[in-house]
Order: structure tokens, then sequence, then C-alpha cells
């Protein structure tokens, strides 16, 4: 089977990036930086092979994507299993906010209890294990359909992290002791099963890029 390589990019910033606020879910659009930031990262891949553009169907990715695309004269293939988290009752509140609001699964999240799921919201909440497992297939389900391809897949932290911990084998329940920065390019290859990490976290394109939570 011929090696699928993806250009792994988080969105751009958001203003609830920008202050700490959950957005999981929620559809909130690039912020002034994050839109600069996006057409950074499209000038730095401008000279690269791209083949196809797939992005979460939140429009903080499909801005970012679009920002590639066009240099590429591709469209935007969407995808809603490349969302971010789905934190239930968690999305929209400030980390304080959560902590203050829900104590014993605030505790839990921070845990990292992967089986825990926060109270649910206008939206079911998902377990981290739940996640990781939606994440990772995505991205592989876009590899083994395009073989031999180079994919820029644009989606948020936590598919990043998925991505990150699949490659490198890392338990799930471990800190996150890696950043994941905004509209940076992660480089991987794939095979059927499993996603191999060739380059992480590259911002030269980026001034004054700044490690944010999903």
């Amino acid at each position: 089977m011929q090696e699928t390589r993806i250009l792994l990019i988080r969105h751009g910033e958001t203003a609830w990036n920008a202050e700490r606020r959950l957005q999981g879910h929620i559809d909130i659009a690039l912020n002034a930086e994050g839109e600069r930031q996006a057409e950074a990262l499209a000038g730095a891949l401008a000279g690269e092979r791209i083949d196809a553009v797939i992005a979460s169907d939140l429009q903080r990715a499909g801005q970012t994507a679009q920002a590639v695309a066009r240099r590429h004269g591709l469209p935007v293939l969407a995808d809603p299993q490349l969302r971010e988290r789905c934190y239930g009752g968690f999305e929209g509140l400030l980390y304080a906010e959560i902590e203050q609001r829900y104590p014993l699964e605030f505790a839990a999240w921070q845990a990292r209890n992967i089986d825990a799921v926060m109270p649910d919201g206008e939206r079911r909440a998902e377990s981290f294990r739940q996640f990781y497992e939606r994440a990772v297939g995505a991205i592989l389900y876009w590899a083994a359909a395009h073989p031999g391809a180079t994919l820029a897949v644009v989606a948020h932290g936590g598919v990043l992290e998925c991505a990150y911990r699949n490659a490198q084998g890392l338990s799930l329940e471990t800190p996150r002791s890696f950043q994941v920065m905004n509209a940076s390019i992660n480089r991987f290859t794939s095979t059927p099963d499993k996603l191999v990490l060739s380059s992480w976290g590259e911002v030269a394109h980026l001034q004054g890029a700044l490690d944010e939570l999903p």
C-alpha cells in the first residue's frame, strides 16, 4: 500500500482560545490574529504538494483550511468526525467557571479519567476514550481513502493531541507534556492502523505563536 502523507494542522486562534473559554463543538470563528495565522500558514504551504484539503466542519477549522485550499485551487472537504471533543455542559465556560460550577467533574477531567463524561449541555459529552477513537479513526479513514497522496487535514487541538498520542504510543491517561499550537504544521505518515510522526509543531511561519487550549 502506498504511503499517505498527512499535514495535520490546528486551526488559527479564536477569541475564545485567547481567553481560555472552552469551545468544544460550539462554532466560533477565527479572530483577527487567527486570520493572520491562517494566511501565514497558507503562504508556508504554497510551494508544497497538497492533493486534498480536509477539515472539521466547524468554521474555525474551515476558515483556516480555506486559506490553504485557495493557494492550491482545491475545495475543502468537511468532516464532522474531525471536530473537537464534545464537552457537553462545560462548553462556553471559562476554565475557572467550570471548576466552580462542576468541581467533581472538573477534578475527574484534570485527573485524566479517560472514561469520565462531563454533564450534558446542549450536546451529549464524550469521554476522552470515545473522542480519541473518533479522531484517530477519522484521520486514518482519509489516509486510507487517498493512498500515496499528501493531505492537509485541519482540525483542533484535541484532535492533534490524539494523533500525537497514537503515533508516539502514549497512554491516554498521561498528562499532556507537549505543545499544540494554533496554525502549527504537524507531519505524519500512516499505516492501516497507526500514524507515524515525522515532524511536530512547525511554527516558523508564525510570529509569537502561543500554545492555547482547545
